[in-house]
């Protein structure tokens, strides 16, 4: 099993003091927890993409630069890039750049995004929003593989024989797709045979296996091998210590903070109470067998091999954190390496020569063939 340290930047008050940081001062906080998950053995850390209030994460590509520039060996991820809303071209420059400067550490997980003002911003609605991401994302497919692109496009100008550069290091990128609540997204995954990274955060595990589910039969009905599924999942917070009590009491006052800004935001939570959320959400709170234990619950009902925990203290104190992430790799991450296996793929660059279609394919022509699906039903 692979593990990722993500941060979507988020800057709110802190849940227990009430005092918001500098927005310099949270992003040092971010390159300073990417060098931390690489010092403590993390395989990956994303970098989520947000455009509305409260995230500072609207320019992923260049907090990644960043953080390329400041490490050496961690495989660096967007989580999620927000294709339905960015020109499928101007995002192929950043990440292909991005590509380059990291050493061909990058990996996209792309998905949809959400929130009704970053929507508003870019003009995006919820009746086209799914059929933009489509468009979005198999453009920007066509042009990673291909020298040069024709494309009958919807929403952006159309591409005729269009050569963008710089051309990108991996060939091809390996590209996740990230799932909250939608069928649309699992399809998209399955019909071009990428991996899924289920959100698996703000409700119960019911939904996410429904979709990953879903996500499986829809990767057979493409004709794609079984074993070659890969799967991540996100987990709504953690928190380790030597005993439950230990990590109950100190876990706390961090949550009934967050209760009380939901609060504030008029949002009713789906966990009302700190025991309800250690129980039924995909939250890590407990000792190490707790939290080892739990992982092979929801690895028996999704099968994933990835899984995300947040980078970002979160109303921890700093050797809290430090102490919790170090807990982790030396107790819970051995044990769950050893007993969950891997993704089906090498975890370094990926280089491997795809096999390419002619120069000038239409958009959505991929690079290994696959039956053509039928239209997907309305699922949003």
């Amino acid at each position: 099993m692979k593990f990722l340290a993500i941060t979507l930047i988020a800057h709110t008050p802190h849940p227990v003091t009430g005092v918001r940081k500098p927005t310099g001062e949270r992003f040092r906080e971010v390159l300073d927890n990417a060098l931390l998950a690489e010092e403590l053995g993390f395989d990956g850390f994303g970098v989520g993409e947000r455009h509305e209030r409260p995230f500072l994460s609207s320019s992923p590509p260049v907090v990644l630069s960043h953080i390329a520039a400041l490490t050496s060996r961690i495989r660096l991820f967007t989580a999620v890039t927000t294709l339905s809303l960015l020109d499928p071209v101007r995002a192929y420059e950043d990440y292909a750049t991005l590509d380059h400067l990291s050493g061909g550490r990058l990996e996209l997980i792309v998905g949809k995004g959400n929130g009704t003002a970053q929507r508003e911003l870019f003009h995006v609605t919820p009746e086209d929003q799914w059929e933009r991401n489509a468009e979005s994302y198999e453009v920007f497919r066509d042009i990673w593989r291909q020298d040069k692109v024709t494309a009958a496009t919807r929403f952006r100008p159309g591409l005729k024989d269009a050569e963008v550069w710089p051309r990108p290091l991996q060939q091809p990128i390996r590209v996740w797709h990230g799932s909250a609540t939608s069928k649309e997204s699992v399809d998209l995954a399955a019909r071009h045979g990428d991996p899924l990274f289920s959100a698996n955060v703000s409700n119960t595990i019911e939904p996410y296996a429904e979709l990953i589910r879903h996500y499986r039969e829809r990767w057979q009905h493409y004709g794609h091998d079984p074993a070659r599924i890969a799967v991540g999942a996100g987990t709504a917070g953690y928190y380790a210590a030597r005993t439950s009590q230990e990590a109950t009491a100190a876990y706390r006052p961090v949550f009934e903070g967050y209760l009380a800004f939901q609060k504030r935001l008029g949002v009713a939570p789906v966990f009302p109470t700190l025991e309800d959320f250690t129980e039924r959400s995909s939250a890590l709170i407990g000792s190490p067998q707790q939290i080892i234990e739990k992982v092979h619950r929801y690895h028996e009902r999704f099968g994933h091999t990835v899984m995300h925990l947040h980078a970002d203290a979160g109303g921890l104190t700093d050797t809290q954190h430090r102490d919790a992430l170090e807990l982790f790799q030396s107790d819970i991450a051995p044990v769950l390496r050893r007993e969950i296996p891997d993704p089906p793929f090498g975890w370094g660059p990926v280089l491997a020569e795809p096999e390419r279609g002619p120069a000038g394919a239409a958009s959505g022509a991929a690079a290994d063939p696959v039956p053509a699906p039928p239209a997907p039903a309305s699922d949003h």
